[in-house]
């Protein structure tokens, strides 16, 4: 979505979220579930060749709220080997990069993104993020759609820092499939992107989207209580088809109920788009009725309203810094979302939702730490980084593996030119799984899609 939408790209994103209600693809299979494997795209990705790494005189914002001045860290075979002040152990033969007046971070991850499946050019061939004939569509995968070659991934990398990211499916449906955590490198496959181990996840929204793409048709829902009943038939119909294959187990196989099972099965994180407070309130309250959990809100502008409530149900917030406006469940954002939410202790993301914007996120909360201390919230810039790495980690289910500068995690780490919340600051140097990706003073170092390759004049990321 964006920034105060004008009327013909209003147009536009309505007439690309609608489409002509169809029949009901069949989705069962004959093949018994006992025979069902649960993952069978698998992920291939495999880390890039590194080499023993130091970056010393830094200041370190280690991602979980920590901060080290004049700090050290060091990476070897793709992971967090040491973090640490001056005195860190530094092993012999390890490259050394004097990184004093600079800032070394881990890796931003945006929890909302749609590169690969709306991807550049935005032209309507490339438009794969919305499977708008049902409103539930839990069946789609969105990693079907990744494009590999999108321009997006690279930018995203060299001007944002951005070392992972969830791919989701639009906001057209009340249940619009799963999504796919990726670890952003240069890939032939998106397989071969896939972060190893990273749980799925499945899209939900509510709200005006799907009551606007559907309710014209004469098909539910058309109204918020459609959208909610909608949803709850449909869970009844998960927890049915749960009970069923637990009786039967060569029931046959049916690919919506097989994603919603996982989500009762807690294998399958729920990330739902949905700005009202109220109706966030009311997910909850399905949530608990249903016997499933939901990881993160997303866009949630009205997420300071039940801050509390969010936080003693271990939801996230995945949050813009000053989005509003561009539709009337926007209308009631303030600027003092992100802070108000941290204050209250509850997991505060900030996110993208935007192919621009996933390249500026570190500038999105620095806006949300200057409305917060303009209302009296005094955030520490370590402790904000948290919405950057760690916070969205914990959402995806990786925060085990990446996130934070720690020892033994995956060495995702981001080496900024300058203080990292500074309209003026670049990513001078990125690394994945201790992997140099990027390097500002190396043009050999800038990735370039395929496609950027094949077109006249193109192929230098400025």
């Amino acid at each position: 979505m964006k920034h105060l939408l004008t009327g013909a790209a209003l147009a536009a994103l309505i007439t690309a979220c609608s489409g002509a209600a169809k029949e009901e693809p069949k989705t069962a299979s004959s093949e018994p579930v006992a025979a069902f494997n649960k993952d069978p795209y698998p992920s291939t990705y495999r880390a890039y060749p590194g080499v023993v790494t130091a970056i010393t005189g830094a200041t370190i914002f280690d991602g979980e709220g920590g901060r080290i001045d004049n700090g050290t860290v060091v990476m070897a075979d793709g992971k967090v080997l040491a973090v640490g002040g001056a005195d860190t152990a530094i092993p012999a033969g390890a490259t050394r990069i004097d990184a004093a007046g600079k800032w070394v971070t881990p890796g931003i991850i945006d929890v909302h993104s749609h590169l690969g499946d709306y991807p550049s050019p935005g032209v309507e061939a490339h438009s794969d993020g919305n499977e708008i004939t049902s409103p539930v569509r839990p069946e789609v995968w969105a990693e079907h759609s990744v494009w590999p070659q999108d321009p997006g991934f690279s930018r995203a990398l060299a001007n944002g820092g951005v070392t992972a990211l969830q791919i989701l499916p639009g906001s057209a449906n009340l249940f619009g499939g799963r999504s796919v955590t990726l670890k952003n490198v240069p890939a032939r496959t998106v397989q071969g992107m896939k972060f190893p181990g990273a749980p799925y996840g499945l899209k939900m929204a509510c709200g005006e989207n799907p009551k606007r793409v559907y309710g014209g048709r004469n098909q539910m829902p058309g109204t918020r209580m459609g959208n909610m009943a909608v949803n709850r038939q449909t869970w009844l119909k998960a927890q049915d088809y749960k009970r069923k294959v637990a009786k039967e187990p060569t029931t046959p196989r049916d690919l919506q109920m097989e994603t919603l099972v996982g989500v009762l099965d807690g294998e399958i994180l729920i990330h739902n788009h949905c700005y009202r407070a109220d109706e966030m309130a009311q997910v909850m309250d399905m949530a608990k009725e249903f016997g499933y959990k939901v990881s993160t809100f997303h866009h949630a502008v009205e997420a300071y309203k039940i801050a509390d409530m969010l936080r003693d149900n271990g939801v996230c917030g995945a949050l813009w810094a000053d989005w509003w406006g561009f539709k009337m469940e926007a209308y009631d954002a303030i600027n003092e979302n992100i802070p108000l939410m941290h204050k209250a202790g509850a997991c505060t993301i900030v996110h993208s939702d935007d192919p621009n914007g996933i390249q500026r996120l570190n500038q999105e909360a620095a806006k949300a730490m200057g409305d917060g201390r303009r209302a009296g919230i005094d955030i520490a810039p370590e402790t904000a980084w948290t919405w950057l790495s760690y916070n969205p980690a914990k959402a995806l289910g990786i925060a085990d593996k990446t996130g934070s500068l720690k020892a033994g995690k995956m060495a995702d780490v981001v080496l900024w030119n300058g203080y990292p919340f500074s309209v003026y600051t670049r990513p001078e140097r990125v690394w994945i799984d201790g992997a140099l990706m990027y390097d500002a003073n190396d043009p050999k170092r800038r990735p370039v899609s395929d496609f950027e390759l094949g077109q006249p004049g193109e192929g230098d990321v400025k």
